[in-house]
């Protein structure tokens, strides 16, 4: 017995002397995988650093579109580098690419020393406590995979069975959060609007809200990522629009507006029934700030069908809006499309979209001046329009890392974490900037 308790001692030893770095890319969804794994790590005993002083690195790759793909193995390009430089001794790949593409990879990439792609979402289970973000907001997965099949996406394909974890189990996680000081609470999944439909045989993201908002005690703000437009109920409505913790932010990606295209897409939806429900959801939740994402050069779309979406834009002012130019993914239906729109032009059509969006919100932006927001501080740095220190957050119609921020400032020093209220004196393009009062 004596021996073996020294050997553990030692085999614990030698743990904590093996650092461990983590590169999570992709979305947040996969920020909370990488929180999962580190937890892991941390569990067997292993000391957890920065990736440039570990001794195995672990990378959660995304495998979603090819921009993706290609940042991915840039990394992984680089991690090898270092590991033939005697930097690092061992890499490990996770995450969709390597679920995706685990054979291509080990023939392509010899000195990686394990694959394990993506993780399963235990429905019972417990949120990782440890934190990827920084300590005062952290993304929620209440769900994981797509009930959607629409034809561009792998999603369904890499992640499997769309699983939705227990009410119960979200709540104890939100109960947690506050306790741990957290003041945003971002709900993330392929699509939250499809929540509890796997385990009550309907949608109950609405029921759910009232609960998490129930039990959120000093969470100031709770915002909803990654809505699918043709779950979107009434009753997910009024809950947005009548609790006060929920932020007046929908991300409702829409990808495109032309009915063929959208037939094409799979989205099960039409042009007027968007139509309808962009007017509901500005109705029913008034000040309502839209995110959505589209994609361009889908295989097929006309220069009519893509003038008819940049219109769409113009007409219905979305606040927020990304996009991307469609990418060939294997084994969706999509893929076996043959009127491919050419690179070059599905990119020059990518840059025209974006240019009239940044058009629309730079007006939409304007009408906050003079007009007081409640601001998140996120960090201090140098202001855009001096040389002095400032302040910077976000109002609760700005996502992490995917949204514009509010340059603040202060008569007295604020810090990450802090709620104030500013009067709005300018706007930027996606950006704003003002006065604490």
């Amino acid at each position: 017995m004596k021996n073996q308790t020294i050997n553990t001692f030692h085999q614990q030893r030698i743990k904590e002397a093996v650092r461990v770095g983590m590169i999570s890319l992709g979305c947040a969804r996969n920020t909370v995988d990488s929180e999962t794994i580190v937890s892991g790590v941390m569990r067997k005993g292993y000391s957890i650093t920065d990736a440039e002083q570990a001794d195995i690195v672990i990378v959660n790759t995304c495998g979603f579109i090819e921009a993706a793909k290609k940042e991915s193995i840039d990394v992984i390009n680089s991690l090898v580098l270092l590991k033939k430089q005697g930097r690092i001794k061992r890499i490990v790949v996770a995450g969709c690419l390597a679920q995706r593409y685990a054979e291509d990879l080990r023939k392509g990439f010899p000195e990686v020393d394990a694959f394990v792609g993506v993780l399963k979402l235990n429905k019972d289970g417990r949120q990782s406590a440890v934190s990827l973000t920084p300590a005062y907001f952290s993304y929620l997965k209440i769900c994981e995979s797509c009930y959607n099949q629409c034809s561009f996406c792998a999603i369904p394909d890499i992640k499997g069975r769309f699983t939705s974890r227990t009410p119960e189990s979200i709540c104890d996680d939100v109960r947690r959060l506050d306790r741990q000081g957290i003041k945003e609470v971002n709900i993330v999944g392929q699509d939250i609007t499809a929540y509890g439909y796997d385990l009550f045989k309907e949608k109950r993201l609405a029921g759910l809200l009232t609960a998490i908002a129930r039990v959120a005690g000093n969470i100031g703000w709770i915002r909803l990522l990654y809505t699918y437009p043709a779950h979107i109920t009434d009753e997910l409505l009024d809950v947005i629009a009548s609790e006060p913790k929920l932020c007046k932010y929908i991300d409702m990606p829409l990808q495109h507006i032309n009915d063929r295209i959208l037939k094409k897409m799979n989205r099960n939806i039409t042009r007027a029934q968007t139509e309808a429900l962009i007017h509901k959801i500005r109705r029913k939740v008034p000040g309502v700030s839209l995110r959505t994402t589209f994609i361009t050069g889908f295989p097929g779309e006309t220069e009519e069908e893509f003038s008819e979406l940049v219109q769409f834009i113009r007409d219905f002012g979305f606040e927020r809006a990304g996009a991307f130019t469609y990418s060939k993914e294997d084994g969706t239906k999509a893929s076996a499309f043959t009127d491919n729109v050419p690179a070059k032009e599905k990119e020059a059509r990518l840059n025209i979209l974006m240019s009239v969006q940044e058009e629309v919100a730079a007006m939409l932006q304007e009408k906050w001046i003079g007009r007081i927001l409640k601001v998140l501080v996120d960090d201090v740095r140098t202001l855009r329009t001096s040389e002095d220190p400032g302040f910077f957050g976000r109002s609760e119609y700005d996502a992490p890392d995917v949204d514009g921020s509010v340059e603040v400032k202060s008569p007295r020093i604020l810090k990450p974490g802090d709620f104030v209220n500013v009067r709005i004196t300018g706007a930027a393009g996606y950006d704003l900037e003002g006065i604490v009062e």
